[in-house]
């Protein structure tokens, strides 16, 4: 039996595999091929969509499918197909509205299961394009023809972000969705139920892979239920208060090869 066979490490994106500035080490590279070659299921669970995760993918090479839409989907990269997602209900749309009304410099912008759509634009999503690489595709959120998985709000000003929270959280029917910050300036209506680590639970089911035999990792709010709910769940050193409340360990940060970092430990017998 190889080292870690049985063994499913799940791993957050940005602030986590990735360093501050967007690259992943050689080590954490060479990491992930090793934990793979001694039997270890290796992936990532991510807000992105799989239309902006297939450069991370290409990159990662994970050798299962991946958690995205933040936990409302896992995808099979090499089927091109979702194994499971949750779509948005259709009422999401009257608190997109309640936004776009009363506080219109918040950037809109809509995650089908096809494309990824802006509704709205401003600086902030203007951010998220420079990082992600996707393109600027206009979409009236009004007259979207696909499956919604989930809407993304976004905007640099702390206080217009803490106006949005407040207004989204009032609304009648805010006890129909999920809602998570993501980023500093982003913050999601999902559906009621998904989470990373709901997603982590779901691929662990699927793979049939023992909860207790899972690792999670990750640096922000939206990574809190993967830690959680992982059998070893880290945060790294640059993570958020909150995410190291939950975590078992704290391992280096993203800048110093945290997924090799915790690949090593693994191999000397520690965590699980």
């Amino acid at each position: 039996m190889k080292k870690f066979e049985g063994m499913l490490f799940c791993t957050d994106l940005d602030g986590t595999l990735f360093s501050s500035d967007t690259s992943v080490s050689r080590q954490n590279l060479d990491a992930i091929e090793y934990f793979k070659s001694e039997g270890g299921l290796f992936t990532f669970i991510t807000g992105r969509a799989p239309i902006t995760a297939t450069q991370v993918y290409n990159i990662v090479k994970p050798n299962a499918p991946y958690g995205c839409f933040n936990g409302a989907g896992i995808y099979d990269q090499k089927e091109n197909k979702y194994i499971w997602n949750i779509p948005l209900p259709s009422g999401a749309v009257e608190l997109v509205r309640e936004v776009d009304k009363r506080l219109p410099e918040i950037g809109i912008q809509v995650n089908t299961d096809k494309g990824v759509y802006f509704c709205k634009d401003n600086h902030a999503m203007e951010i998220f394009r420079d990082i992600t690489g996707v393109p600027n595709i206009y979409c009236d959120y009004e007259n979207i023809n696909e499956p919604v998985i989930k809407f993304i709000f976004a905007h640099t000003d702390k206080a217009q972000m803490d106006e949005l929270v407040k207004l989204l959280h009032s609304h009648k029917r805010a006890d129909e969705f999920d809602f998570i910050r993501s980023e500093r300036i982003i913050y999601e209506i999902l559906p009621k139920g998904a989470s990373k680590g709901n997603a982590l639970c779901k691929m662990a089911e699927l793979l049939n892979i023992d909860i207790r035999k899972t690792i999670a990792v990750g640096d922000y709010d939206n990574d809190v239920s993967m830690i959680k709910a992982a059998g070893a769940g880290f945060a790294v050193s640059n993570a958020v208060d909150a995410v190291k409340e939950v975590a078992d360990f704290i391992t280096v940060s993203n800048n110093e090869s945290a997924i090799a970092a915790i690949v090593d430990g693994l191999d000397k017998g520690m965590y699980i």
